[in-house]
């Protein structure tokens, strides 16, 4: 019978299992390592039995510092209560599983030193690559990291980083978005995006709706940010005569929750009064009014692609970094319903 308690049995080492088992501690590192074939089966049956008795779990961590390799994946992201994130990680962390790796995630809460504290972190557990969803903000201290391990940037840009870029195709989203919007009979738009804060995607995002409605004659627009002036902007946007039926653009899913909870103090009957599109695919967007139209981001191939690339930086490639770009997807729905310019 066991008689250890599971206290006990987290202090359970190497040597206690070699006592037990009556062999040598090399003979227990050949069981648990590579060599087990070395032993002979009586060996490796006293030594399977002592570890079973014990409960001795082996330190994986030391075993791969002793090789030289640890099999964890280090993902830093921004906001972890964004979806996109979320989502995101999940396509990392099933790609990590299946080529054998551990991801270690890191929240930096969109704060530079909770960052610069989460990477030292990080290069401490000596993870063997790092998956950067960044404020990019240091971006010193990032190439210094770069210069240790193989790095692959999601959705962000750091100009001053020359590494793989992972993300969605920013410039044609929002083509697809003005496109549906002017077919479907919309005329005056308002994009409402997160403040920039020289985060790329958003920069490109309100780039591209600017170069839009030049590309349009038949449109008109203008860009407001999310925070305390949101509620004004988009009430001043529903009074003003406007240039025809009027839509919301949100450039991304926390900008499309902020209009949807302005739009429901406003008394707006969605969405009749006015048009909304989005840029990413909540599970709750089919539920508000009869469900916001999207422009989907395939998360989960972003979230793999990453970590395809960081795993032929590991194995040795050495080829110029290059930037996957993926498109969206358009999903129709009602709120933004056919109309008459």
């Amino acid at each position: 019978m066991n008689s250890f308690s599971a206290a006990q049995r987290t202090r359970v080492t190497m040597l206690d299992v070699a006592q037990r088992a009556g062999v040598s501690k090399a003979s227990v590192s050949r069981f648990i390592g590579e060599d087990r074939a070395l032993l002979s089966e009586a060996i490796a049956e006293r030594i399977e039995r002592a570890i079973n008795e014990l409960g001795y779990h082996p330190n994986q961590m030391a075993r791969g510092l002793k090789r030289g390799r640890t099999r964890l994946i280090g993902m830093l992201v921004a906001d972890i209560r964004n979806p996109y994130s979320i989502a995101v990680m999940h396509g990392v962390e099933t790609a990590c599983r299946l080529h054998g790796y551990n991801l270690v995630v890191c929240n930096t809460d969109l704060d530079d030193e909770q960052e610069r504290q989460h990477l030292a972190a990080l290069r401490s557990y000596n993870i063997e690559g790092l998956i950067l969803n960044t404020l990019g903000h240091d971006p010193d201290a990032l190439q210094e990291l770069h210069r240790e391990m193989p790095i692959v940037l999601i959705d962000r840009k750091v100009e001053q980083l020359h590494t793989d870029l992972v993300g969605l195709d920013n410039a044609d989203a929002v083509r697809m978005a003005l496109e549906h919007l002017e077919q479907q009979g919309y005329r005056d738009l308002l994009m409402v995006s997160e403040p920039v804060d020289g985060t790329s995607s958003r920069v490109e995002r309100v780039n591209s709706f600017t170069a839009q409605l030049v590309a349009r004659p038949a449109l008109r627009g203008a860009v407001v940010k999310t925070g305390a002036g949101l509620r004004a902007a988009i009430e001043s946007f529903l009074q003003s005569p406007g240039n025809g039926p009027k839509a919301l653009f949100c450039a991304n899913g926390l900008a499309a929750l902020a209009c949807t909870q302005v739009l429901r103090e406003l008394n707006c009957r969605l969405f009749e009064d006015v048009g909304l599109i989005a840029l990413d695919d909540l599970e709750w967007f089919p539920l508000v009014g009869n469900g916001i139209t999207a422009l989907a981001q395939p998360t989960q191939q972003i979230g793999a692609n990453a970590f395809d690339c960081l795993l032929k930086r590991l194995g040795g490639d050495k080829s110029p970094a290059r930037e996957l770009s993926f498109a969206a997807q358009l999903i129709t729905r009602g709120s933004t319903q056919p109309l008459t310019a």
